[in-house]
This record gives C-alpha cells, sequence and structure tokens, in this order.
C-alpha cells in the first residue's frame, strides 16, 4: 500500500523544514557575529599606589594613565585609600568618562579597584573576601574581577584579576605566623583564575604579592608570566583559543610615591 502524506502533514513538514532553515541561519549569524578580528593592542598596568610620599600621587596617576601614548590602557590598581581618602578623586579625574572604575567606591573591596577603557564594557565583575584585617600588620584582603567585552566585537572578552597580597610573610621580616594568610590568598586566588579558565575564557591577573619568589597563580604548564622578578606580577592563562593574546612589550612608569614603579605589559588581542 502506497504510503502517502496529507496536505496537513505535508504543511507541518514544511514548517519544520522552514524551522530548521532559520535555526541553521541562526547559527550561522551566530558564527557571523564571532568572525575573526584584526589584532587590537591591549595595555595592561599594574599600580600599587603606595602611602609615603602622598604629594606625588597625583602626578604618578597622571603618568599611570599615560601609560602607554595613544591607547588608553587597563589599570588595576593597589593600595588605593590606604594613605587618605584622596585616590578616587585623582582617579575619577585622569580615568573619567572613557573609563569604568570598577570596585573604586566598592564598600570593601575598593583597595584594589580596576580602571577598564572604553571600547571595552563590564560584562561580569565580582569580589571575594580573602581574609580579615590583623592590627598593625594588613587591611583586608580582597580579589577583584571583571570580565570585558569590546564592545564593537561580540566574543572577544578576556577576565582581568587584580589582588594585594599582605607583606612580611615572604618578603621584609619574613613571619612565619603571616604564612597561612598568605598561603590562603594564594590558594583563593588561583581557585579564581581557575574559575574562569575551566570555562574556556582568557585570564590576565595583576598583583602585589608581596614575594619576590613568586611563579604562577595557578601552576598549570600553560600560564605565562610577563615579569620574572620584583613583587609586582602581571600573568596569563589562555583560554580555549576562541581569544588569541600575545605579548608585544613591557615598559615600567616611575611613581615616586614609594618604592613601587608601575608596571606595563603591552599585549596585542583578537578574535581568532
Amino acid at each position: 500500500m502506497e504510503n502517502k502524506l496529507s496536505r496537513r502533514q505535508a504543511l507541518m513538514l514544511g514548517g519544520g523544514a522552514l524551522a530548521g532553515a532559520a535555526t541553521l541561519g541562526s547559527v550561522a549569524g551566530a558564527r557571523s557575529a564571532l568572525a575573526a578580528t584584526d589584532w587590537f593592542r591591549l595595555p595592561i598596568i599594574t599600580a600599587n599606589i603606595g602611602r609615603k610620599n602622598l604629594g606625588a600621587r597625583e602626578a604618578a596617576i597622571r603618568d599611570v594613565r599615560n601609560g602607554d601614548p595613544g591607547t588608553r590602557p587597563f589599570v588595576c590598581w593597589q593600595e588605593i585609600r590606604e594613605g587618605d581618602e584622596g585616590e578616587p578623586a585623582m582617579i575619577s579625574q585622569y580615568f573619567g568618562t572613557q573609563y569604568q572604575n570598577s570596585f573604586l567606591h566598592h564598600a570593601t573591596a575598593y583597595r584594589v579597584p580596576i580602571s577598564v577603557p572604553r571600547p571595552w564594557t563590564v560584562a561580569n565583575s565580582n569580589a571575594t573576601f580573602v581574609h580579615g584585617a590583623i592590627g598593625g600588620v594588613t587591611p583586608p584582603r580582597w580579589i577583584t574581577e571583571v570580565t570585558v567585552e569590546h564592545q564593537n566585537h561580540p566574543g572577544l572578552k578576556f577576565v582581568l584579576i587584580n589582588t594585594h597580597y599582605l607583606a612580611g610573610a615572604y618578603n621584609g621580616e619574613q613571619n612565619p605566623n603571616l604564612r597561612d594568610e598568605w598561603d590562603l590568598h594564594k590558594k583563593t586566588h588561583r581557585e579564581r583564575v581557575m574559575a574562569h579558565h575551566d570555562r574556556g575564557q582568557l585570564v590576565i591577573w595583576t598583583a602585589d604579592t608581596n614575594n619576590p619568589n613568586y611563579n604562577q597563580a595557578t601552576g598549570q604548564p600553560n600560564e605565562r608570566k610577563v615579569f620574572a622578578n620584583g613583587i609586582d606580577r602581571i600573568g596569563w592563562l589562555p583560554g580555549d583559543g576562541t581569544v588569541q593574546l600575545d605579548l608585544t612589550g613591557t615598559k615600567s612608569i616611575p611613581m615616586s610615591v614609594d618604592s613601587h614603579e608601575a608596571r606595563v605589559a603591552v599585549f596585542r588581542i583578537r578574535l581568532s
């Protein structure tokens, strides 16, 4: 017996074919939206502003803003509002309408804010508490992070993580009583980097590590470091390859507030 389709069945089948075509079209559109891009210059600066020569801060913040002439850099700050309350206004002045200054006015994680320049936008942000204050030794310690995306190229995104470890455990007085807190910070730092890496995301991190022998945040074989010495560090852990990152150069910026110089990593980034 010949198996014939009814008119209703034929219409339903046709509708299914149209729906399938629409689905394929939307997939193709999504792929088109994630088309490969040219390389974009991406300067990342880690800047511990310090708290000794407070009169030098404004010039230091201005010089950090101009740390990669012709490009608006990302800046990860440390020790904000530890000398007094003056730094947020200075950062807002030099990192104004063309920036989003994440965590600058956060209730608790304000010591480690992140300045994100246009055309990048903050898609998500998070602050992670590490440990509490120790009287006469350290304020509370936090890890801040932002997921940023290029506003003109959906899918061109990465995570930037910033933090500041306590001093005196593995530098300075080498106090073994402080190592539990420092080690907890290292463990938490690794967890935050890996949480994003495990989702396939590129992660760049900056930190005042307060450990001149610091190696990597994660210990992963593909983690890369920009600087091999000093306590102010920048590193990165590649994601699933959708976003590619190359290091093209480094520099330092004298700040004259205390012993820290701002350290600059100049990358290039693209959607592959």
